[in-house]
């Protein structure tokens, strides 16, 4: 199994006093099950249902009296009730809304029984057709593998603490070899094992097919109507091709459809968590608010869907440089992706900046806020005269440092803008990512001290 970093948030979700039955949200196939089974091995007693089984899902017909209903479960699973800890899981919860409702008395009834509940249709209905008990449910993500999720995966597990201890300086182009890899690949986990299995990039074909194919029939369960029915499947077929690529509603993709009816499927493809609308921010100064005004930016839920929907991925194996890769873009797609990895927060986004002045554009990649400072992104190579739009950002600012992710060894430039802003310009590898908020702690402390 894939280690994955959520079992921490899920362990320490568990040790909460004020603990509530937890909503796993994610993706078809982001692992929320198989992580939700490891996780039941630390309880005195695990019960796992799944009510696409018509059997599992009657049970919620009979009673709503929850300490009634967890002896019915023990029965129906063939459980002996013992003392310890207990886990229910409820998987494909969206079947029963009696099963939803219930989760309130939990909560309120018999605290002591640990709850999860988890369903792949479950994010298109979320606010929509299904209401959860408000304040009595709490809310976690689960995201496609981060890079250090998958040099675990394909057994470079030392390579993964190498990088977090940040000792990579001799063995730079070995992990940048896999983290070529992760941008071809991506990190859906049946993509990650399949690959495990066989050494083989082109190997996991099949699972990307039936990947493709299940979010696609599930477009047609969550699809309010035929006209919705069309606009999804021409999103999940034409839209992979704008991947970090700012859109326009209106004609996407080449379409004839009106920017209304396109934007609430896009709205309904988001809240199943296949991609995510990025919008621009045109502040400088915490909070980051996203502008809804402006044009938005896709960003798709998994870079390994992107290069197979694109049919690059033979390209790709050829190519040297991450930065030549699609003109950038999926340089872009993993940068967003790995942002966004490492947080299991439900409400957690993505911005890039864009100046609010007409007559002369400019925009960074990515800003992230950290510690009350606005940083920004920028996914280039080259040298720092070319990172125009980023010097203007950081004459707005008033902090000292931006970030470049890039593909050569972790480095860090004094940087003065054309205006005359010192800055100091954090060079950083792809695969230091995940520790990009422990780097920028560090030069902060050295431009203060």
């Amino acid at each position: 199994m894939i280690h994955r970093r959520i079992l921490a948030d899920l362990e320490a979700w568990k040790r909460k006093k004020d603990r509530r039955p937890l909503i796993l949200r994610g993706a078809r196939q982001v692992g929320k099950t198989t992580v939700v089974e490891e996780f039941g091995k630390t309880f005195d007693t695990f019960l796992h249902l799944n009510l696409e089984k018509r059997r599992d899902a009657d049970l919620f017909e009979y009673t709503d009296d929850p300490r009634e209903l967890i002896d019915e479960i023990h029965i129906h699973l063939n459980k002996v009730k013992r003392e310890g800890t207990v886990l229910l899981f409820i998987d494909e919860i969206q079947n029963s809304p009696k099963a939803i409702a219930v989760l309130r008395y939990f909560y309120e009834e018999i605290p002591e029984v640990y709850v999860i509940a988890a369903g792949s249709l479950l994010e298109s209905l979320v606010d929509v057709h299904v209401s959860f008990p408000v304040g009595r449910v709490e809310y976690m993500a689960m995201r496609p593998c981060s890079f250090l999720e998958f040099l675990n995966g394909i057994g470079q597990e030392f390579d993964a603490e190498v990088i977090r201890n940040r000792k990579v300086k001799s063995v730079h182009e070995r992990i940048m070899k896999y983290f070529r890899q992760y941008m071809i690949l991506g990190g859906m986990p049946a993509v990650i094992r399949k690959y495990a299995e066989n050494n083989d990039i082109l190997a996991p074909q099949s699972v990307y097919e039936s990947l493709i194919t299940s979010y696609r029939d599930d477009s047609e369960k969550y699809a309010k109507n035929d006209m919705q029915r069309f606009l999804l499947s021409h999103i999940l077929t034409s839209g992979w091709a704008e991947v970090a690529e700012t859109i326009a509603f209106e004609g996407f993709a080449g379409s004839n459809y009106k920017s209304r009816e396109m934007s609430e499927a896009f709205r309904t493809l988001e809240r199943a968590m296949l991609l995510e609308l990025v919008y621009p921010v045109v502040e400088s100064r915490p909070p980051v608010l996203a502008n809804m005004k402006r044009r938005p930016k896709l960003i798709w839920l998994d870079v390994g869907l992107v290069n197979f929907q694109a049919g690059i991925r033979e390209e790709l194996l050829s190519t040297s440089d991450v930065m030549d890769m699609w003109r950038g873009r999926v340089g872009e797609q993993v940068v967003g992706q790995e942002l966004l990895a490492y947080s299991h927060n439900v409400l957690s986004k993505r911005y890039f900046w864009a100046r609010d002045r007409k007559e002369s554009a400019a925009e960074v990649d990515f800003v992230i806020q950290h510690r009350g400072m606005v940083v920004p992104i920028e996914v280039k190579t080259g040298h720092n005269r070319k990172l125009k739009s980023l010097h203007a950002f950081m004459e707005q600012v008033s902090h000292r440092i931006a970030v470049r992710v890039w593909n050569q060894p972790l480095s860090f430039d004094s940087v003065k803008t054309p205006g005359g802003k010192d800055f100091m310009l954090i060079n950083l590898p792809f695969y230091y990512l995940s520790q990009l908020g422990a780097i920028i702690d560090e030069v902060q402390e050295s431009l203060v001290g």
